[in-house]
């Protein structure tokens, strides 16, 4: 069995679609009533959008449900599918935490409860029954303000034993105003020692090449193979990785065909930058992990060996994988040591 690595998961589009209807009729009336039956809310909640900003849209949805009380539901599912269905040993969980604070607090009362959130989180998510290694990603996001985004960079360093990185989400087209501000951001986590990275070169109104150098990885960063190639060689030499997440392009409008995905991964490829899978919104696509390798292989994207090395490379890059191995060097290894111990014991 083949154990995986989630780089790219958001806390908000993780709920798969059956979990949060059934979460709508047991705790919420009117969005029960919005959706009475299963199968229209299932097409509501998954079928592809125009535009990223449409998709992004859903994930206001879930996020009003995700509260101090109702988190450890949603974790917990979350957890318990990634373990049964997809094999996951480890995953990064992302999400922003003031988005899930009460919104009838003062914002520094909300910034404050920014803690206990990301607390409630880590204990939800860290199962005995379910032993996949996790940590946090604390998204800033485009459209709060700056206050709030330095206190979640703040809010990340104080947290190290739950939050391995930050995030910027909320769009890329909505960076262009505000960018001195992120960039000065992004300097200001990584001078606390932060590891980084942030949703950029996703579609192209959001290119800008300023947060480049303050990124350990990238969030989607399609565009850059496929538009601006000639940045490739300085990702390679920085050793930066791609999270590609396939099935969200499709779903935002972005690509119109998966086959174009061609381009980035031998482009990636023969430039020796490396690419993690990921699913970004399992939920709201209704896939997980491995169906994203399966029709990338389908499709003859890639093929077997390229797979490997995604795989590879997306536990050399994660944030918080406590080994210098993948599960299955860990686990030939203990294979090996049984072996031998069987072997010495008949002699």
């Amino acid at each position: 069995m083949t154990l995986h690595a989630e780089l790219h998961r958001h806390l908000g589009g993780s709920v798969v679609p059956r979990v949060l209807w059934r979460y709508f009729h047991r705790s919420d009336a009117e969005l029960a009533q919005r959706f009475p039956e299963y199968p229209g809310f299932e097409e509501f909640y998954t079928k592809p959008r125009k535009s990223l900003d449409e998709y992004l849209e859903l994930h206001t949805l879930v996020e009003g449900c995700q509260t101090l009380k109702t988190l450890p539901y949603f974790v917990y599912r979350l957890i318990r599918g990634a373990y049964i269905f997809e094999n996951l040993a480890y995953l990064e969980i992302r999400y922003t935490p003031y988005l899930r604070t009460d919104a009838e607090l003062s914002e520094s009362e909300r910034i404050d409860q920014m803690a206990e959130i990301v607390a409630m989180v880590g204990r939800a998510s860290r199962l005995p029954e379910y032993p996949i290694v996790t940590s946090q990603i604390l998204c800033m996001h485009s459209r709060l303000p700056n206050a709030v985004n330095r206190a979640i960079v703040d809010l990340a360093a104080q947290m190290p034993s739950y939050v391995c990185a930050v995030d910027l989400a909320g769009g890329d087209a909505q960076y262009a105003d505000r960018l001195d501000e992120f960039v000065e951001l992004y300097a200001y986590a990584r001078s606390l020692g932060l590891k980084t990275t942030g949703h950029l070169y996703e579609t192209p109104q959001g290119c800008y090449p300023e947060l480049i150098p303050y990124l350990m990885r990238i969030g989607h960063g399609i565009q850059i193979p496929l538009r601006y190639p000639e940045l490739l060689g300085q990702l390679a030499a920085r050793h930066q990785c791609l999270e590609v997440c396939p099935t969200t392009y499709l779903k935002t409008g972005t690509l119109l065909d998966l086959q174009e995905l061609q381009v980035v991964f031998d482009r990636c490829f023969d430039a020796g930058v490396d690419i993690a899978i990921c699913t970004d919104n399992a939920g709201l696509h209704n896939v997980r992990l491995p169906f994203e390798y399966e029709s990338l292989l389908t499709h003859d994207i890639i093929d077997f060996k390229q797979l490997q090395a995604c795989q590879d490379a997306a536990f050399r890059h994660a944030f918080a994988w406590p080994h210098s191995d993948r599960p299955a060097c860990l686990l030939s290894e203990l294979l090996k040591s049984e072996v031998n111990t069987v072997a010495l014991e008949a002699v």
